[in-house]
Parts: C-alpha cells; structure tokens; sequence
C-alpha cells in the first residue's frame, strides 16, 4: 500500500535558523518558507537526490507544532511521510485494521498541494505517520 517515503518532517524553533544550517552548512538545495495556517506551520523542503526533509516552524496560537516544541525545545523529528496511491482506500483499510486517523479522516491539503491524513502515532510505532496521495 504504502509507496516511497516523501518526506521526513523536523519539528524547529527557528526556521531562519534551521534553514541556513541545511543550506550554508550542508550544502542543501532549501525551499522559500512557505506558510500553512490550515496545518499550523510554515515550512521549508530541503531537497534530497531521493527524498526530502521538512522543517516545521508553528504559525500562530495552537500550532501543534508549539505544543511539541513545549516538550521538546530543542525540536526533533515530528512525522514521517510515505506516498500512497489512492489515499481514501489507504484511509478505509487502514480504520479497518483499527488504525485511528487524525481529525475527522477527511483529507486537508498538504504542502505540496496534495490530499494528505495523518496516522495516530500510538498506532505506529510511536510516530506519527503522514500519507501523501501522488
């Protein structure tokens, strides 16, 4: 069901910050910041030869980016994303294995203007888990 993982997501109290460390220090190709008030976040994509690495700053009051950030201040990694084909079959058989979905399991419009769902982390592994449909 699940195809090739798309993105790792990193959870960052300075996006500014993170940015320059992946760009100047690293040498990494970095997205413009791009901001998501329905998720809560701005981000950035560091581009990979197979793959890519958000980094997720909040944007404003409830962020739930904040709220990790609350436990972690320094951040660290927040979601994982894999690829899916079809992802309202990936939604149905996953519920019917009793995987729960995040919100109402409606699909939101994710970074990359796809549908995405994320997964409870209790239910994987202890981490949370983002499908992206290609």
């Amino acid at each position: 069901m699940i195809g090739r993982l798309n993105h790792v997501a990193l959870a960052v109290p300075d996006l500014a910050a993170a940015t320059a460390l992946y760009r100047d220090a690293l040498g990494a190709n970095v997205s413009a910041p791009q901001a998501l008030p329905e998720h809560g976040v701005t981000v950035v994509f560091v581009e990979l030869p197979n793959s890519k690495v958000e980094l997720l700053e909040p944007l404003g009051e409830g962020s739930p980016i904040a709220k990790y950030l609350e436990s972690n201040p320094a951040g660290g990694m927040h979601h994982i994303c894999y690829e899916v084909d079809n992802l309202l079959a990936a939604r149905d058989k996953l519920t019917a294995t009793g995987a729960r979905v995040l919100g109402d399991g409606t699909p939101k419009i994710g970074a990359h203007g796809k549908p995405v769902l994320f997964l409870h982390p209790k239910d994987f592994a202890g981490t949370l888990v983002e499908l992206e449909q290609v």
